[in-house]
């Protein structure tokens, strides 16, 4: 007879590692937002809290509000140092940040929107990567990396969103490449591949009309969006003890989405 699992017992659930110091950039938005809400239902812990140009807004003192624009590497490295010295240390990033800068059509679209789009959604979560990888192979105790996608990558985005989607399929191959890089140092890194999740996102760079949202969700097999409250579970799943084989993937969360 085989012994039971160690992870196993009545009542248990995914859930961080008492202490883990979590910096998580793009914590003012929908997907943000619901994951440091149901970070601080669990075990203590230390949660960076970073919004570009807005303070996230708890009062929890596990809550360490970082604010600082993402104009290059450098406040991406800073963004990371300044947490990782105030928490003593770092365990996880989850890299949340993104948007779209550009409304119409991919073919009309003005050469440095096209260059910001690309920088926000690829080059900066790499640059986030990079510097907590170095931080947490120095501190030598392994670590996670959860970075996000988009299923409309895999499709050649739309001509709305084209360079968004390149991004996101770009995010698959950093996913893949740092989690070969950080498997011997017991670095995880995944990524999440949402489809269409009821966050904010499209509202706040698509101006989308709560008709036009109602009508997206027709297009889902099941009939509805995600709960961000949903995105939140599945990434404290990968952030848990239970995704400890794991890395190097992306896992989707799309309802059916293009099927």
């Amino acid at each position: 007879m085989s012994s039971p699992s160690p992870f196993v017992r009545p009542g248990w659930v995914p859930q961080v590692p008492p202490g883990s110091r979590i910096l998580v950039t793009g914590a003012t938005g929908g997907l943000g937002r619901a994951l440091v809400a149901m970070l601080l239902e669990g075990p203590d812990c230390v949660i960076g809290a970073h919004g570009a140009g807005t303070v996230f807004d708890s009062e929890d003192r596990r809550v360490l509000p970082l604010r600082r624009p993402f104009a290059g590497e450098a406040d991406c490295i800073a963004v990371v140092e300044d947490f990782r010295l105030r928490a003593g240390g770092l365990d996880a990033l989850v890299c949340l940040s993104g948007g779209l800068h550009f409304s119409g059509h991919w073919k009309d679209m003005p050469e440095a929107l096209w260059e910001k789009d690309i920088d926000v959604n690829l080059n900066q979560p790499f640059f986030l990567a990079r510097a907590a990888m170095a931080a947490m192979k120095v501190q030598g105790s392994g670590g996670r990396i959860l970075l996000n996608g988009t299923e409309s990558a895999l499709h050649g985005g739309s001509a709305m969103s084209f360079p968004y989607a390149i991004a996101k399929r770009g995010t698959e191959c950093l996913v893949q490449g740092l989690a070969r890089e950080g498997a011997a140092d017991g670095i995880l890194v995944n990524g999440v591949r949402f489809g269409y999740i009821a966050s904010g996102f499209h509202q706040r760079w698509h101006a989308k009309t709560a008709a036009q949202m109602a009508e997206r969700a027709q297009l889902v097999p099941l009939k509805r969006g995600g709960d961000p409250a949903e995105a939140a579970a599945l990434m404290i799943w990968l952030l848990s003890d239970w995704s400890r084989f794991v890395t190097g993937q992306m896992v989707a969360l799309t309802g059916g989405d293009w099927l």
